[in-house]
């Protein structure tokens, strides 16, 4: 049962993205209404859609690009995460071992060179999104079984042996980083993850792809994708754009594709924001490295500082609807709201007088394999990236590069290896789909109650299926 003190603390709240509301929104573009040529034609206005529009561009300045958003760009999911933009491609580096063991070396390198790309785009084109490369801590607290407390201390002796700079915390350097009376040890991963505004990185995006001559629609929503003649046609409701190729950067959306459909599903992730803390509030906590934060656990919590000293608090319910259902509505789970907010005092009971300014939920694209899967259709007229499984802000740009390598049949190391050129494993149709997804949430929780996994976990992990957000 939820405690008062916990409902109280978000009664107020303004149920939007904390990052939506700011001075620095963009005027919207015009619609499309009516028919336009161009020779990329990008589908998707979120971060996968504007890196590949720049990427377009850079390499070829006279390639006429085209992009539309069924909204505004940055609305969806890349206007709404948490803002952590961590280097890894393969959902880290457990993930990674138990599914791309013989290229891990590979696609860690290739995270950390997408990392460095977007930290010099941000720069070169002078993006404000508060890009901060503070790293993230992975948390052990007092609630986790002791199994998942070895796991991690083990998971930092196989990144030291991989060369990469990682530092374990025990409790009292824990504690001196960020103050929580339940915090046991960290693993503070240094160089591979950054935190940003992620509202402000899109519109920026969208600044800089405009600069660079990308024509951009907004409400503009791809209904159909056809071949035309020797191209391609993606329509709309009042328009359409004639190109020799197109990318698809749908994100959670029902993909246009119908092959692509069985490889993902939506599932809606939930935070909150906290009223700026004062100094005092912020002295008791520490905190002063600014860090990401984020649970062990498979229902784990994310958190971390924004410009002004509020906390991002958000995580651990990830909740699929029946028959892949999304909807507006479906963003706002006050059930789950007061369930992070109750954890929220319990991580950090010197806060009880802090109060949430804003709560909202979003969907993300998950995939069986929980990172991102890419193909081409139509005689490499078409490419697409989708499956993020919420480890999207920097995979995005990486999904960008590859998916342009990939219509231009271009050898890179990525398109050649495993990761780019294997799917994960489908998701079944109704109704096994959505039994399955809460046999797999209610296995997880009881796991991370008692750091055992089940007999259905356990067959999960044979087949290569999971669930995660």
């Amino acid at each position: 049962m939820i405690g008062q003190h916990s409902l109280d603390a978000i009664a107020d709240a303004e149920p939007t993205p904390f990052w939506l509301e700011s001075a620095d929104i963009p005027e919207s573009n015009p619609t499309l209404v009516r028919d336009v040529h161009c020779d990329l034609c990008v589908v998707g206005g979120g971060y996968t859609g504007l890196w590949t529009a720049v990427i377009a561009k850079e390499r070829d300045p006279a390639c006429d690009v085209v992009l539309i958003d069924k909204g505004e760009v940055g609305g969806a999911a890349s206007g709404r995460n948490g803002g952590f933009m961590e280097s890894s491609l393969t959902h880290g580096l457990g993930n990674g071992l138990a599914r791309h063991a013989d290229e891990l070396d590979v696609l860690e390198e290739l995270g950390l060179q997408n990392l460095n790309q977007i930290e010099a785009a941000i720069k070169r084109y002078q993006i404000d999104c508060g890009y901060e490369r503070t790293g993230v801590i992975d948390v052990a607290h007092t609630g986790h079984p002791e199994p998942y407390v070895a796991a991690l201390r083990e998971e930092h002796d196989v990144l030291r042996r991989m060369g990469q700079q990682v530092e374990w915390l025990d409790t009292d350097a824990m504690r001196t980083e960020v103050n929580s009376p339940t915090y046991l040890a960290g693993l503070f991963r240094r160089e591979r993850a950054a935190l940003i505004d992620p509202a402000r990185l899109a519109w920026g995006l969208k600044r800089v792809a405009e600069e660079l001559g990308v024509r951009i629609y907004e409400h503009s929503k791809a209904t159909d994708i056809s071949r035309d003649g020797s191209g391609m046609a993606v329509t709309t409701p009042l328009g359409s754009v004639h190109c020799a190729q197109v990318v698809l950067g749908t994100n959670a959306d029902r993909p246009l594709l119908k092959r692509v459909r069985q490889y993902m599903i939506p599932v809606y992730d939930y935070c909150l924001v906290t009223e700026p803390l004062t100094d005092e509030q912020i002295a008791s906590i520490g905190w002063g490295n600014r860090q990401g934060l984020s649970d062990i656990t498979n229902q784990f919590h994310y958190y971390r500082l924004t410009d002004d000293n509020r906390i991002l608090w958000g995580g651990y319910d990830a909740i699929y609807y029946w028959g892949s259902k999304m909807s507006a509505e479906l963003e706002s789970r006050p059930e789950t709201w007061a369930k992070l907010s109750e954890h929220f005092f319990q991580t950090f009971p010197q806060l009880m007088d802090v109060k949430f300014s804003h709560v909202w939920g979003g969907a993300i694209d998950t995939s069986t394999r929980f990172s991102v899967f890419f193909g081409t259709a139509m005689h490499q007229r078409v490419a697409y990236a989708v499956g993020y499984t919420g480890l999207g802000v920097a995979a995005t740009r990486f999904a960008a590069a590859t998916m342009l390598d990939l219509l231009a049949g271009r050898k890179s190391i990525a398109t050649r290896t495993d990761f780019v050129q294997s799917k994960p494993l489908p998701f079944p149709p109704e109704p096994f789909r959505f039994a399955g997804i809460q046999a797999t949430r209610w296995s997880m929780k009881r796991e991370d109650q008692t750091g055992s996994r089940n007999a259905w976990l356990r067959l999960l992990d044979r087949f290569g299926l999971g669930f995660d957000s």
